[in-house]
């Protein structure tokens, strides 16, 4: 048996590299400096998860719920947020070069000072969203 609901759990410094966390629970969850590259995290739920200074290069967030998470300062590139929620997620400083965004609803985000370089935004959410020092050369809209 998979147990995927492991909601307010302390993940400080783990490495969950090509992890299949789809459909998970992580709402709450301390992830801080994780590494979750390549990890599949389609449909998870990481709702005001500590994601600061993580490692998710190249992973799928595909309809994930991130939700008032914290990404400071984390790897997101080249990962899928296609649909992803991210209302009042922090990702300032965040790696977010050649990151699929399309449809992602980034409203009231923080993106200050994030790389967004090459990024798809095509359809994205940026209602209210703070952009101010991030980095959006080349990204598509």
């Amino acid at each position: 048996m998979i147990v995927k609901d492991i909601q307010n759990v302390k993940f400080y410094l783990v490495d969950l590299q090509n992890a299949d966390l789809q459909n998970a629970n992580l709402q709450n969850a301390d992830l801080q400096n994780a590494n979750l590259q390549n990890a599949d995290l389609q449909n998870a739920n990481l709702q005001n998860a500590d994601l600061q200074n993580a490692n998710l290069q190249n992973a799928n967030l595909q309809n994930a719920n991130l939700q008032n998470a914290n990404l400071q300062n984390a790897n997101l590139q080249n990962d899928n947020l296609q649909n992803a929620n991210l209302r009042y997620a922090n990702l300032r400083y965040a790696n977010l070069r050649y990151a699929d965004l399309r449809d992602a609803d980034l409203w009231n985000a923080d993106l200050r000072y994030a790389d967004l370089r090459d990024a798809d935004l095509w359809n994205a959410d940026l209602w209210n969203a703070d952009l101010r020092y991030a980095d959006l050369r080349d990204a598509k809209r």
